[in-house]
């Protein structure tokens, strides 16, 4: 039973409302963010959303007229302040207020650039703020009846200032709301705009702003580029989402339908058409670069689906096969399985074993074999290659030893042991915590050990430890 004098709703509650306002005006006293906090409580209380949508456009109305440098030292409380006005906006002004929170919300974004200028957002704090905020726009805007070409103008404008990527996505997000009018006025305004492109400037009035191997970089370069890439991406969000699928591939030239990425994309959108020849036709133009080498997951993962709806399920197969045998690709793997006939594909998944478990990238085998799971496999094959093994590679290798450890505890040692090595080889102090609890963990396990196949039984292996690092107390001290 909680004392009476825990800290809970329900104690607290008994010292009653007027000594509970006395202690949290005292305690606000000097702290302009509880304060904020507080004003929109009382105005929710009072005005409802309406209330809160006004302290709200107030605080933004103030950080949008700052313009003083944020220090790292308040960088938390300014990102705080920014998610604390996003959060009152989507929780106490939306279920009420929903095109004013609409209005708020796209505030904030247009507010974006002003923010990054005024501090160093290196970690991607506000710029996570930022994105959440542009999702809680995208599902607001179907339940505030904006006018669809008031809004088509909000989108062609926002796309147009999107100088720091803050309406990235922002055509297809509110493609549902703006239907084939508004994505039709839509398109109508950047084909204008794709027609007066920014006149470039005199000679003589040209700003040099950079040097590459051509020569001197000019701004007006970059400005008529920019507005034409710009341009092009937003026609051909627009094609996209009118599903016009020949609209979207006239936006890329010949010479880009080469690249096996935008060729994916285009041959994504046939086979959804149901123009599955002309899908692979798009594929076929890629595959020289293809094979030229690089990772072009979606130009596989696409053809495979288009020769599954051609009815080539032969080609199919042997793509899903390399794809395995080339990266040991769990996914495509299954899938090659599930289409064998009874019998067949226990054949094949054990010689599936047999090639990850000789794989030249033991890693990568390792963390197959351990996660499909085939866990005989896994500790054989760290027994057999245990001197390949890089205890860098914790983030795979703990999980293992996790699966290992019932049914294969030399296996399980072996890793744990490798992850020590490596932390006390190279001095990495800040895994020595976690080593330590590795050691713990193969004292354990050694007492499950009857034949240590040669290897070094625990005793030895701490020894040996022991020689050779006995002075970094950091780990022999480490707490467990």
């Amino acid at each position: 039973m909680a004392s009476d004098k825990t800290l809970n709703a329900k104690n607290l509650a008994a010292l009653g409302a007027g000594r509970l306002a006395d202690i949290l005006l005292e305690l606000v006293s000097g702290d302009a963010a509880a304060k904020r906090r507080l004003r929109l409580e009382l105005a929710g209380q009072s005005e409802g959303g309406a209330g809160v949508a006004v302290e709200v456009r107030k605080r933004l109305a103030t950080i949008a007229k700052s313009r003083s440098f944020v220090d790292w030292h308040k960088y938390r409380a300014f990102v705080a302040d920014l998610e604390a006005q996003r959060r009152a906006i989507v929780d106490r002004v939306a279920p009420s207020q929903p095109a004013d929170a609409f209005d708020l919300l796209w505030r904030l974004l247009d507010m974006a650039p002003s923010l990054y200028e005024r501090c160093d957002d290196s970690n991607g704090a506000i710029g996570s703020v930022i994105q959440d905020v542009l999702e809680n726009l995208g599902r607001l805007a179907p339940q505030c009846g904006v006018n669809v070409p008031v809004l088509a103008d909000k989108v062609y404008s926002g796309v147009c200032a999107n100088d720091c990527g803050q309406f990235d996505g922002l055509i297809g997000l509110m493609a549902p709301v703006l239907g084939k009018e508004g994505l039709a006025l839509l398109k109508a305004k950047f084909e204008a705009l794709e027609k007066a492109p920014p006149k470039p400037p005199k000679y003589s009035e040209r700003r040099v702003i950079g040097w590459g191997r051509g020569g001197p970089l000019y701004e007006d370069d970059l400005e008529i580029k920019g507005h034409a890439r710009m341009v092009r991406l937003a026609l051909t969000e627009i094609a996209d989402a009118l599903g016009d699928v020949d609209a979207y591939a006239a936006r890329y030239s010949g010479e880009e339908q080469a690249n096996p990425a935008i060729a994916a994309g285009i041959a994504q959108r046939l086979l959804g058409a149901g123009r599955a020849g002309e899908a692979l036709a798009v594929l076929d133009r890629a595959e020289s670069l293809r094979v030229k080498g690089g990772h072009w997951p979606d130009w596989d993962r696409v053809r495979i689906e288009v020769l599954d709806e051609l009815g080539r399920a032969e080609q199919a197969q042997a793509m899903r096969w390399n794809q395995f045998e080339t990266v040991l690709h769990t996914d495509y793997l299954k899938d090659y399985l599930k289409r064998l006939p009874d019998f067949d594909d226990e054949e094949a998944e054990q010689r599936a074993l047999g090639i990850a478990a000789a794989y030249p990238d033991f890693d990568r085998g390792l963390q197959f074999l351990a996660t499909w799971p085939a866990l005989a496999a896994a500790a054989s094959m760290v027994l057999a290659r245990h001197g390949e093994m890089s205890g860098d590679h914790y983030w795979y290798l703990t999980d293992a030893a996790d699966h290992l450890d019932k049914d294969h505890p030399l296996a399980a040692t072996l890793i744990l042991r490798a992850m020590i090595d490596f932390a006390l080889d190279r001095g990495r102090s800040k895994r020595y915590s976690h080593a330590a609890r590795h050691l713990q963990s193969c004292e354990y396990l050694s007492r499950r050990i009857d034949d240590w196949a040669g290897y070094p039984d625990h005793d030895s292996y701490v020894a040996d430890l022991r020689a050779r690092h006995g002075r970094k107390s950091g780990f022999w001290n480490a707490e467990r």
